[in-house]
């Protein structure tokens, strides 16, 4: 199988291109080389998928039995249609890795496979969808880049042929974003911790590694669709996601639950300030059902806990991120809430 990774050199792309070589599998990768190291195998092609030139002398280096697309989270629908044009003669299927947020229910509604996808052109440039300032609507900026973005894909390459996958929250080893690795930090420096909601709050985040286990096995059938890549719902829960941060630190740490009112009042930001805390009732209500029947495996999420702890501790550093600056609340304001706690 010969396969080509847009991306390969972090997170997700890099866990695709190892799965690949693991496989034993012919793996070209394609990034600017700016950020992140591709794994030891892979052959890289250096380029902009922005550039022409560079697309084109990409194409060149084909031809490839599947594309997987890691690459174009930030990317306009015009700059993957064109990426998709250049490939399509010399790729066989295109699996494009999307994200929930291209649903117009997300995160307020239940959701399916089946469900509504918001509006978003094929060629639509990187202004599509943006708000005024004074909007107070949903912002449906980001889900509709990519509902354009996979249909750049299909336009392309036709339903037959293109894979989407929709994850939600990915975790696992070399995570860039910074969600987890704050809850482990947080829980080995010890003492109490503010846990956000209810203990049995359903959540559902899937390791890296079996998004890029799945995307290859899409690459590798005979089918296209789209797939929600969540883990099962109901299966993990938030008491069981921070018990094993705090088991597997070793840490001195007592979890001290706030309710969501609690939580508000005192104006802590959902998704990011108690990463995964959210209110919204759709958040962690994604079916998969359908991704299950193709073959995700989701493994416990004990084990991403586990892994990532063990990542960072032999001295794993993730691509430098803006994002991972956005995650983890001040101990200033966490204990200012465990006092307010305190006097219930």
């Amino acid at each position: 199988m010969r396969i080509l990774v847009l991306g390969g050199s972090w997170f997700l792309g890099r866990a695709v291109a190892q799965s690949a070589l693991d496989r034993g599998w012919e793996v070209t990768v394609f990034n600017r080389g700016r950020s992140g190291t591709a794994p030891e195998g892979v052959r890289a092609v250096r380029g902009d998928r922005t550039v022409a030139a560079d697309l084109a002398r990409l194409a060149s280096e084909g031809p490839w039995d599947a594309v997987v697309d890691t690459s174009a989270s930030e990317m306009a629908p015009r700059d993957v249609l064109a990426g998709a044009s250049a490939l399509e003669p010399v790729t066989g299927r295109y699996v494009y890795v999307s994200t929930v947020n291209a649903y117009r229910g997300w995160p307020n509604e239940p959701l399916t496979e089946d469900s509504e996808v918001l509006d978003g052109p094929p060629d639509a440039d990187a202004d599509y969808g943006r708000l005024p300032d004074d909007w107070d609507g949903p912002d449906w900026y980001y889900g509709r880049q990519k509902a354009g973005a996979e249909r750049a894909t299909t336009a392309t390459f036709g339903d037959e042929r293109v894979v989407i996958l929709r994850p939600g929250v990915i975790l696992g080893p070399g995570e860039y974003v910074g969600r987890l690795p704050w809850w482990l930090n947080r829980a080995a420096r010890g003492g109490r911790m503010l846990a956000p909601g209810a203990p049995d709050k359903p959540i559902q985040p899937i390791d890296v590694r079996d998004v890029a286990a799945f995307a290859l096995d899409q690459a590798a059938a005979d089918r296209g669709g789209a797939y929600n890549c969540v883990a099962p719902i109901g299966r993990e829960t938030m008491d069981g996601f921070l018990t094993a941060c705090v088991l597997t630190t070793g840490g001195n740490t007592q979890l001290v639950w706030a309710p969501d009112k609690l939580l508000m009042d005192h104006g802590v930001r959902q998704w990011t300030e108690l990463p995964l805390w959210r209110t919204h009732a759709g958040v962690w209500k994604i079916e998969s059902t359908r991704a299950q029947a193709a073959g995700l495996v989701c493994r416990p999420l004990s084990e991403t806990v586990a892994d990532t702890w063990a990542w960072l501790r032999d001295g794993g550093l993730p691509v430098e991120h803006p994002r991972w600056a956005e995650h983890g609340i001040t101990p200033e304001k966490e204990n200012m809430i465990l006092a307010a706690l305190g006097r219930k």
